[in-house]
């Protein structure tokens, strides 16, 4: 029989991402002239596809892909290393495998920068899949990057959709995972605003109960 799935987001999920990504955030508005979104704005690009995060902020949709550019500028001279997995997550992460789950990142973060963090931090080495979206300005949503990872994992590691999980912290979680039939739990650690979860199946409220959460959700 075909292993238990668990897709895991990663900003907000498995790491801290949050120094790195609004400092690029910043840098990016302050390049283009443009006026600051307040600390709640710049918390809420954590997670979502960029794009989206641009427009939600007041980039107009013509200088979009120059924020962008500006924005990878600096996440690229070292934003992306401004970022620690949180407590625990290895550990979790372990006892899943042991359990025999197999494990992929579903993350919206492109995978040229999502695959290379993953290996700095220890993550690679503790799932079977890291799975981002594109580079380019191809439009990618959650949905879409769960396409992609279950592709390249393959049917014989792709179980049916009441044996696949999401987890992750915002509500673009719970949609993608939704357009594909499979539940999501929502973590309490990550960067969701108060409410945005409310569709998810279940709320983890501590890195320590990530594992036998799981493991419940898919028994």
């Amino acid at each position: 029989m075909t292993s238990p799935l668990v897709l895991l987001d990663l900003d907000g999920t498995l790491t801290d991402s949050a120094p790195g990504i609004m400092g690029s955030v910043v840098s990016a508005f302050t390049d283009l002239g443009l006026p600051l979104p307040d600390a709640t704005g710049l918390r809420s690009f954590v997670g979502p596809p960029l794009p989206d995060s641009m427009l939600a902020h007041g980039v107009p949709p013509e200088r979009v892909d120059e924020a962008i550019a500006a924005y990878r500028r600096r996440f690229e001279a070292g934003g992306m290393w401004e970022n620690e997995v949180y407590a625990g997550i290895p550990e979790q992460l372990r006892l899943l495998r042991e359990a025999g789950f197999t494990l992929a990142v579903a993350t919206s973060k492109p995978e040229v920068y999502a695959r290379p963090i993953c290996d700095r931090y220890g993550l690679s080495a503790l799932v079977d899949g890291v799975f981002g979206a594109p580079l380019d300005h191809i439009p990618s949503s959650k949905a879409s990057v769960i396409a992609h990872a279950l592709k390249d994992l393959g049917p014989d590691r792709v179980p049916a959709t009441d044996r696949v999980v999401m987890v992750g912290d915002r509500h673009h979680d719970v949609a993608g995972a939704a357009e594909h039939g499979f539940a999501c739990l929502g973590v309490a650690w990550g960067y969701a605003e108060p409410g945005e979860l409310a569709d998810a199946v279940a709320i983890i409220d501590e890195v320590s109960q990530l594992a036998a959460r799981v493991s419940a959700q898919l028994a």
